[in-house]
């Protein structure tokens, strides 16, 4: 595939060289990393591609887990929206199905009406087509006021518009827990952990935390944390997946600084999977202590 300038993979067309990939009028860019793990199932579309097959062609001279696998996996599938598009065979690898194949501009204008029209444009204009463009001239003149008289008072509003409120050092989204499960089989309880959290934000004094509707409309896309945190109105942005052993699943969790991408805090829980309802209790209030006492030494508050 690295021949290829631009590749089809579904709906999205893909800039092999930049990363950048568009479907309508959705544009996203991928990493590296992520590029080269698209590329690499892209080559073999429809094939099983093993999970150690992946290690070496997408982390080469690096050691890393199998978690690294997993956690690109989810993170391409965020990006592409598609969750179909990859298929995970547990213990074996995965599959992408999508349609695949090299993407080609569309058509210019057939040789013929690009002539024709050269030859028109080439030719002097009748004593009709120069009175038509007077008239099209003069009739203009009032449109272009028009639009001058609106970009000044466009113009005029945005300077004396406010600013924006500087958003509250205890303010916090929590953005919803990636599913990095054989399957994606535990998206539910993914789905709970992070309204659980969201629930027990809510409820401490002085903490700003936005609701779950506004959290949930980021759940398989992908953005800039600035920008998250920017239209959410936050300083920190707390996020976590979940994954699953045997009998046991393990959360992990972290908390950034938006502004800067910094991580401020991370742990993992490891809890047996009898009463996951317990589990999501248990867990949710490990983490508010935990980041609570974080956020209120960075914002200067006691603790």
């Amino acid at each position: 595939m690295s021949g290829i300038a631009k590749l089809r993979v579904g709906a999205w067309v893909v800039d092999t060289a930049s990363g950048e990939m568009a479907r309508g009028g959705e544009s996203v860019r991928l990493d590296p990393r992520t590029l080269r793990l698209l590329l690499c199932l892209a080559g073999r579309a429809g094939e099983l591609v093993s999970a150690d097959e992946l290690l070496s062609q997408v982390w080469p001279g690096v050691i890393v887990t199998p978690d690294s696998v997993y956690q690109a996996i989810a993170s391409l599938r965020r990006v592409l929206g598609e969750a179909s598009y990859i298929v995970t065979v547990p213990r074996q690898g995965y599959r992408l199905v999508a349609e695949v194949g090299p993407w080609h501009a569309p058509d210019a204008l057939p040789a013929q009406v690009e002539a024709a029209t050269q030859v028109e444009a080439s030719a002097p204009p009748s004593h009709a087509t120069r009175s038509r463009l007077v008239f099209l001239a003069t009739a203009g003149i009032p449109i272009l006021i028009g639009i001058a008289f609106w970009l000044h008072n466009t113009l005029a509003t945005e300077q004396h518009a406010p600013a924006p409120a500087l958003a509250s050092q205890k303010s916090i989204a929590v953005l919803p827990f990636a599913d990095l499960t054989d399957g994606m089989s535990n998206e539910t309880f993914a789905d709970g952990m992070t309204e659980e959290l969201i629930g027990r934000f809510s409820k401490l004094p002085g903490y700003k935390v936005p609701a779950p509707s506004a959290a949930f409309y980021y759940k398989n896309k992908q953005a800039p944390l600035a920008e998250v945190a920017g239209k959410l109105g936050v300083v920190y942005i707390l996020d976590g997946s979940v994954r699953k052993s045997g009998n046991v699943l393990r959360v992990a969790a972290r908390l950034m600084k938006a502004d800067n991408g910094f991580i401020l805090w991370s742990e993992t829980y490891d809890k047996p999977v009898d009463d996951l309802l317990m589990v999501q209790d248990d867990i949710a209030e490990a983490v508010t202590k935990a980041l609570t006492a974080t956020i209120d030494r960075s914002a200067g508050g006691p603790g």
